[in-house]
């Protein structure tokens, strides 16, 4: 029995290991510098941070939220961290916020905010919600500001029920993307903008990824590029022929070096593509900060 223990143990810890360090044996890019650190995340009120986007209507400032059980709100952040505004959704709960989007909507004059309602850790919920809303603009003045005028856009998934983590918008489509977590491949499942208007759309299944409990994604708009994470790996897809998102998520992705997080459930891009950000939840004694991996200066983005 002690020679079977001792053979079993360490072949446990190799698999365990493998998987961990990511055994589908992504390429490693250098585009990226190492992450560096913005500002400690110290405030309370974001304990839970579970999505983030960068704004277009406020330059250099980022849109996040709470998770479950949290206030309906998005808040406003500087790079340092700071609540600039806080918005709140009327009548509306918070049952399982995980991602955030901003990008096009009806009116081609201006941009939207999409709060991603689609969290589901037990498989219970035929129903999930995405909330679009004008982006609102900062106002030195307002601390908490009540959002009334928004569309719901309830959707289901065409093949069941399952949790889902990731949201993003393809600025020239307008379609969103959901991401599901806890299946080994995941799938990318499509809302077309042209069903937003229908009472519930069907979210339909177009792809596997050889993935696994992936918690944010982002689009980048200037580009089609796209970013992945999970709780240990970042992973990049760089769209150099200009192709749609689908067909650009049937390549294989590279990583981008990670400095993991005490819980990462947040990625977004810089606007003008130049790098990205990362946000992790608060967890006791252990530090978390935004960080901004930057593109380097001596590589061209494509």
């Amino acid at each position: 029995m002690k020679v079977k223990y001792l053979i079993f143990v360490p072949l446990v810890l190799f698999i365990a290991a493998a998987c961990s360090q990511g055994i589908k044996n992504h390429e490693v890019t250098d585009k990226f510098e190492k992450g560096k650190v913005l500002s400690q995340h110290r405030n309370k009120k974001l304990k839970e941070v579970s999505g983030l986007a960068t704004s277009i209507a406020n330059k250099d400032m980022l849109w996040t939220h709470n998770d479950s059980g949290n206030d309906a709100e998005i808040f406003l952040l500087d790079e340092s961290l700071n609540i600039k505004s806080a918005f709140r959704l009327a009548g509306i709960k918070n049952r399982d916020w995980e991602d955030i989007a901003v990008g096009p909507g009806p009116d081609a004059s201006k941009t939207y905010v999409y709060v991603g309602d689609i969290g589901d850790n037990n498989a219970v919920y035929p129903y999930k919600y995405i909330y679009r809303f004008e982006e609102p603009v900062y106002s030195a003045n307002a601390e908490v500001v009540v959002i009334s005028d928004f569309d719901t856009i309830i959707f289901q998934l065409d093949d069941g029920i399952k949790d889902t983590e990731s949201l993003m918008i393809d600025s020239g489509t307008k379609n969103l993307y959901v991401v599901s977590k806890r299946e080994d491949p995941v799938y990318v499942y499509e809302l077309k903008y042209s069903d937003m208007a229908k009472d519930t759309v069907v979210a339909k299944k177009k792809i596997s990824l050889p993935l696994h409990q992936i918690v944010a994604a982002d689009y980048m708009a200037a580009s089609g590029d796209v970013l992945m994470k999970n709780y240990q790996h970042i992973y990049y897809w760089e769209n150099t022929s200009d192709e749609p998102l689908i067909t650009l998520l049937k390549k294989q992705p590279v990583e981008i070096p990670y400095v993991e997080e005490p819980q990462g459930e947040s990625i977004t891009w810089k606007r003008d593509g130049s790098g990205f950000y990362t946000l992790s939840e608060m967890k006791k004694k252990k530090p978390s900060s935004l960080y901004l991996y930057s593109l380097k200066k001596n590589i061209s983005k494509n």
